[in-house]
C-alpha cells in the first residue's frame, strides 16, 4: 500500500488534571490511505505492520473518554466518519473519515462523539505492545503518569516508516 503525500496536522492537548494527555501532539493524516474495494481492514493492518505497528484490532471507537498509559496508538479509518474528542471533556474535537490516520500519544484521552458503529478503524500499537485502559478515575494517577514517561518514541511512523511523520515530529 502506497500512502498519499499529505500534510500532518499536529493536535496538542495538555494535562487537564484528570487526563494526563501528552507533551507530544496527536497527529492527523487526512486522506492518506488508499483504501481498496476488498479486504479494507486487512489492507490497513498490513500497512501498519509493515512499519512495525501491530497487535491490531478492527472495530469502532469507544463512546467514552479513555487513554492508554503504556503505549501510543494508531487508528486507520477504512469506513465511515465521526468526530473524536481528544484530551478529555474540554478537549479538542477532531473530524476523521475514511482514509484518515490518527496517531494518539500515550496518555491522550480520546472519545467518539458519534456512534461507535458509524466508523470502522484498524487500531495498532508500535512494536505490538500491549495496551491498558484508563478512564480518568481517581487513583489512576500518578501510576499512569510514570508509565507514560517510560513509553519510547517509536522508531517508525505507521504510514511513512522512517521517512517522515512522528519519527521527526516527536523528536
Amino acid at each position: 500500500m502506497e500512502a498519499k503525500t499529505v500534510g500532518i496536522e499536529q493536535i496538542k492537548v495538555q494535562d487537564d488534571g484528570t487526563f494526563p494527555n501528552s507533551r507530544f501532539p496527536a497527529l492527523l493524516y487526512k486522506d492518506v490511505l488508499d483504501i481498496p474495494v476488498l479486504f479494507k481492514a486487512a489492507h490497513v493492518k498490513n500497512q501498519f505492520e509493515k512499519n512495525g505497528w501491530s497487535n491490531s484490532w478492527d472495530a469502532g471507537i469507544f463512546e467514552y473518554h479513555h487513554y492508554h498509559s503504556v503505549t501510543h496508538e494508531v487508528l486507520g479509518v477504512y469506513k465511515g466518519q465521526t468526530t473524536l474528542q481528544l484530551g478529555g471533556p474540554n478537549g479538542q474535537k477532531v473530524f476523521i473519515e475514511k482514509a484518515d490516520v490518527l496517531v494518539i500519544p500515550a496518555g491522550v484521552a480520546h472519545k467518539n462523539l458519534g456512534d461507535e458503529s458509524g466508523v470502522s478503524v484498524v487500531g495498532a500499537y508500535f512494536g505490538g505492545r500491549d495496551y491498558d485502559m484508563n478512564y480518568g478515575r481517581p487513583g489512576e494517577r500518578p501510576a499512569t503518569d510514570e508509565n507514560i514517561k517510560k513509553v519510547p518514541v517509536p522508531a517508525n511512523d505507521p504510514v511513512y516508516g522512517r521517512d517522515k511523520g512522528l519519527f521527526k515530529i516527536w523528536k
